[in-house]
């Protein structure tokens, strides 16, 4: 069950009965090779009713854009300051939405161990929707730059989030062109994506990186100018919302971690990203980021290592190196737990509470995210939410998840409104049912894992909503 915990978000009926079915090693086979990720049905049309979702981001941007050509010919008053309103109230919808589908594919994807990485790759590579245009293309950043990548090599999952529109909006490569260099994203790459702290690069790494990302940025959203961007000119690469484009390219020969790139155009990103991902200190990096998530907050250096070996020896395979981690001692042993961060406990707690019931309103998700701290695409700095326990272990955490963990279970919450579903007087709604934590999956999962002093605690509700809430607010829940 500890395996398990490790593996998945948490566990549900599903995924121990698959585990039970199969075994430890083809579980891990069946998870590792991707070949299933799928949805409830419910759960499947909720998320595809989602704009953000159904929605093309080169149209999301076209819209967005017209939206604000409008605002700006529309004169001074009462009008223009609605209209504006309005623009910010529908981004932000978008973004909303983004966290919404993540946190519904944590809870309900047919693949738990994939949900985990896709979240952690989601933080590693962090980008800030409320930052520019970054909340309209947010849900296409996790659908198509992580989600495909996240269980494949390395150097791809790189590649599609240096081409990913929120990526180049976040770290403002949009705006490094050729005579007015933007370093943010080149500096950003390798200390806090692919290489870390004290890997031995240097500040004029930085600088030829930057150098050679000159022309990468976002096709223009207004219909009217795509004209200047055909595909025919010598050198121009586009790629949905990616472009390259020589014009604005510096074609000076650069040096990168002690290799010579000639100028060649988008050719020398292609070459700098297999430069990056290709050195040790890559392999190292990622493999401690990865045990420090699934493992512990000091991860044993033997685990590392190989962890690391597997990662050369595989040329950046990610699912061999979390294959290598998941068949080592290492997962289970020395540490009682890491503690969970709040993403972990609240798709735990739902996982546990409602055990594939699909619910009908996200929102809440989304609510109880942002009151402990942890909110999707929602930290302002590009190092991604901590991956340590004292992080999320003080006082003022737990009392928040306390006040989540009642909420969650004593079926007081809107989960299963729609928006059609307006409060009337005349024909109140039923009283929310409890959920009935105290289930097969309960007994199997947690129960014997339960210290003394949560058994007194539980022994002393006085209904089945504290009850429910004792033991997800419990310590014992809180680790895995």
């Amino acid at each position: 069950m500890r395996w398990l915990q490790r593996a998945t978000f948490g566990i549900d009926s599903a995924s121990l009965a698959s585990y039970r079915k199969l075994g430890r090693q083809r579980w891990l086979d069946v998870q590792l090779a991707d070949h299933d990720d799928t949805l409830p049905p419910a759960i499947a049309r909720l998320i595809a009713s989602y704009p953000a979702i159904s929605t093309p981001p080169q149209e999301l941007l076209a819209q967005a854009a017209e939206a604000r050509r409008q605002l700006k010919s529309m004169p001074e008053g009462d009008a223009r300051v609605a209209a504006k309103k309005n623009l910010q109230k529908q981004a932000r919808a978008l973004a909303q939405q983004a966290q919404q589908a993540e946190l519904l594919h944590a809870i309900y994807g047919s693949n738990p161990l994939k949900e985990q990485v896709v979240w952690f790759w989601l933080n590693h590579f962090s980008v800030y929707a409320a930052k520019g245009r970054v909340r309209l293309v947010a849900a296409d950043y996790e659908e198509h730059a992580i989600r495909p990548h996240a269980l494949g090599k390395f150097r791809d999952l790189l590649l599609a989030t240096l081409k990913s529109p929120a990526m180049l909006e976040y770290l403002d490569n949009a705006k490094n062109v050729k005579g007015k260099t933007n370093e943010n994203y080149a500096r950003e790459l390798m200390e806090l994506h692919a290489l870390g702290v004290g890997s031995g690069y240097t500040q004029h790494d930085v600088q030829q990186l930057a150098l050679i990302l000159t022309g990468a940025g976002i096709a223009p959203a207004a219909p009217r100018r795509a004209g200047r961007f055909g595909r025919t000119r010598p050198g121009f690469v586009r790629d949905g919302l990616f472009v390259f484009n020589p014009d604005r390219h510096d074609f000076s020969d650069k040096t990168l971690l002690g290799q010579r790139i000639r100028g060649s155009g988008y050719r020398e990103i292609e070459q700098a990203v297999d430069l990056i991902t290709r050195q040790p200190a890559c392999a190292r990096f990622v493999s401690r980021q990865l045990a420090e998530y699934f493992v512990a907050d000091q991860p044993p250096p033997a685990l590392i290592e190989a962890m690391a070996k597997t990662f050369q020896r595989s040329d950046g395979d990610i699912a061999a190196v979390l294959r290598t981690m998941f068949d080592s001692p290492e997962l289970t042993g020395g540490e009682a737990g890491k503690f969970k961060d709040p993403t972990r406990f609240l798709v735990s707690a739902m996982k546990l509470a409602y055990d594939g019931q699909p619910i009908s309103n996200a929102q809440p998700l989304v609510n109880w995210l942002n009151q402990m701290g942890e909110p999707v695409f929602g930290r302002v700095t590009p190092d991604g939410w901590p991956l340590d326990s004292a992080s999320w272990s003080g006082s003022g955490q737990m009392a928040t998840r306390f006040d989540v963990a009642r909420a969650i279970g004593s079926g007081r919450n809107k989960l299963f409104m729609t928006d059609t579903d307006e409060p009337n007087p005349a024909t109140p709604r039923p009283r929310p049912a409890v959920p009935a934590l105290d289930s097969p999956l309960y007994r199997a999962v947690v129960e014997p894992r339960l210290s003394q002093a949560t058994r007194v605690a539980l022994g002393k509700a006085t209904s089945a909503a504290e009850w429910n809430t004792y033991l997800l607010s419990s310590p014992d829940f809180n680790y895995r």
